[in-house]
């Protein structure tokens, strides 16, 4: 029986029907689950939250999302071993959640997701991200090679990763920065940032490894359409594949 997977919709998302879409291009059985029902996500086997502006952003990106009724089934399920994954609006709210990286305890986050420097202003560019790390480190890059370059679209104002000189040291070299920033031919540098992100980073990863959170949209990069320059045979779906393999291995 194949793994089911939960695309979850709070109020204000807006990326859940392209979403949907790379993960049963993928071969993933997923479907859309709302708000109103968020007594029946207990039934699926991973979840998926995406990008938006749940509750308006109110307060900050993220902030009151974390403590919906569906982020409570996110993470029993998460603390159960279960992939999440979550894409812009969604990666802000597992780190609000405390999900990711995960070095403290939940809702009491360690690092944030914050307004992008040096402008403050919301951020639409196309743009790499890079494995940072071993692709077994975590369930859903395990299907990726070494250094795996994925295309995706930055679009976000709060999307530069901020926290306590001694948090981002733990996420630096405890194995939590999952991607970076790059260039399309794979080198890392400041000017590879678009939005003044600590570390360089693009996503991040817990310590289980069951859970990531990227900032930029692999799924707006899903399809040859949607990639702005040549087609050099990368693709955003390249990610979706490695997600649906890790869930068969889950």
């Amino acid at each position: 029986m194949n793994a089911k997977v939960a695309v979850l919709v709070y109020p204000g998302t807006n990326s859940e029907n392209e979403t949907l879409r790379a993960l049963l291009d993928a071969e993933v059985d997923a479907e859309l689950v709302h708000w109103s029902n968020a007594a029946t996500l207990a039934n699926f086997d991973a979840y998926v939250l995406p990008g938006g502006f749940a509750y308006e952003d109110r307060i900050r990106a993220g902030a009151i999302a974390a403590h919906d009724r569906m982020t409570d089934a996110v993470i029993e399920g998460a603390q159960k071993g279960k992939m999440v994954l979550g894409i812009c609006n969604g990666a802000q709210v597992l780190l609000e959640a405390g999900l990711v990286p995960g070095t403290g305890p939940v809702r009491r986050p360690t690092a944030a997701f914050t307004k992008n420097a040096p402008s403050g202003k919301f951020v639409c560019k196309h743009v790499y991200v890079k494995l940072n790390i071993a692709p077994q480190r975590c369930a859903i890059t395990a299907g990726l090679p070494g250094e795996a370059l994925i295309p995706a679209w930055a679009a976000h104002g709060e999307g530069r990763l901020a926290g306590s000189a001694d948090h981002l040291d733990e996420i630096s070299h405890g194995g939590h920065l999952a991607f970076v920033y790059a260039h399309a031919d794979g080198s890392v540098d400041d000017a590879a940032v678009p939005n003044g992100s600590a570390l360089g980073a693009a996503a991040l990863t817990n310590s289980q490894g069951n859970v990531l959170a990227i900032m930029p949209h692999p799924e707006r990069d899903a399809w040859t359409f949607n990639h702005p320059f040549s087609r050099d045979g990368r693709s955003g779906m390249t990610f979706f594949h490695s997600f649906a393999k890790g869930l068969k291995q889950q």
